[in-house]
């Protein structure tokens, strides 16, 4: 190239580490750049002409309100999307922008890895500030229930008429039934008894319990690595967190059935809370159930968060707090036929 000539456009767009794509108004492919062709696992002869969500199995982007914005002669960004693609989610920063010749621009770039930690601790922050002010409250309904039915069962002892008992009944009946609630709000108190042993033998506990309450269309199987560490853990609180996220799987799967999975592996190099762990434990609980809807993923470790009807929302809440008091961390990814939640534990710095 001549000294100041300016290289063409597609020089420029090859050389580029975030994925370009121009597509039209249906979305179909008629450029990769490749970056993009990296992402997608496709040669741009493959690509050329093949709608983009064809490509997929699963695209969180708001094609309409990107139409929308598009039409209306405005660039569109979204910050967040997930895509996956062969059965591996990659979290992405999207922007469009119509060109002249009515080809749509798409830049994709990997999020930010400090950022998306970011945004993690942000939300992580907010989620015990919620959970701490449900216990508040608790703590505040949890003293009086007790008055309310002490009076009740002196006013039983103290009514000349026992048709009225029944009335009494009521009361201490649900007054207990109260409390049963608020202590499941105030959730575990204390550390537990931490002991050093293979979390293969909480995860068999969890196995032999719920496979007495799967149906003949559900599979549970068990994928172990043999060589994951000993690592110290209370084994009754793990395998309460465990035993919420399988059965709350089971009950994802509903009636069409499925399979849930049970794996274990060795994570290295991975920071939890702040510190830097050399080996820790991965438990994933993996199940082919339709997804987690999209308005409940952001709040749904928060008390009283439930996508099941009748649910209470309280079991992500405790397991996130009991995993907490392990300096451990709880994740999870979700779209249409996967989700997996991953528990972190450390075992060596």
């Amino acid at each position: 190239m001549a000294s100041g000539a300016l290289p063409d456009a597609g020089q420029i767009l090859n050389s580029l580490i975030n994925s370009i794509l121009l597509v039209d108004d249906d979305l179909a492919v008629h450029y990769a750049n490749p970056a993009a062709q990296q992402l997608l696992a496709q040669s741009s002869r493959k690509l050329f002409g093949t709608p983009l969500p064809e490509l997929l199995s699963y695209f969180s982007l708001n094609i309409d309100l990107m139409r929308e914005s598009l039409h209306a002669g405005q660039g569109f960004t979204d910050n967040e999307v997930t895509l996956v693609i062969d059965g591996r989610s990659h979290i992405l920063s999207l922007t469009a922008q119509r060109l002249p010749d009515g080809l749509v621009l798409l830049e994709m770039a990997p999020m930010d890895n400090q950022r998306r930690l970011s945004q993690e601790q942000l939300q992580h922050a907010q989620q015990v500030a919620a959970r701490d002010l449900v216990r508040g409250l608790a703590h505040e309904i949890k003293n009086p229930l007790g008055g309310l039915r002490g009076a009740a069962q002196l006013l039983s002892k103290a009514l000349p008429d026992p048709s009225l008992l029944e009335y009494t009944k009521v009361i201490i009946e649900q007054a207990d039934r109260l409390r049963n609630l608020v202590d499941r709000l105030l959730g575990p108190q204390q550390p537990g008894m931490h002991v050093t042993e293979s979390i293969h033998k909480v995860a068999e506990r969890v196995v032999n319990l719920v496979s007495m309450e799967l149906p003949a269309n559900v599979t549970l199987t068990r994928d172990y690595d043999p060589s994951l560490p000993e690592l110290a853990h209370d084994p009754d609180q793990i395998e309460q967190v465990l035993l919420n996220i399988v059965r709350n799987a089971l009950q994802a799967l509903g009636p069409e059935g499925g399979e849930i999975i049970l794996r274990t592996r060795t994570a290295f190099q991975l920071t939890l809370h702040g510190v830097r762990y050399r080996l820790a434990a991965r438990i994933d609980v993996q199940d082919n159930g339709p997804g987690i809807p999209q308005h409940l993923q952001d709040t749904l470790f928060y008390p009283m968060v439930s996508g099941r009807e009748g649910g209470t929302g309280l079991g992500l809440s405790i397991a996130r707090s009991l995993i907490d008091q392990h300096s451990g961390k709880i994740e999870f990814t979700s779209w249409p036929g996967h989700t997996e939640f991953s528990v972190f534990l450390p075992i060596r710095k």
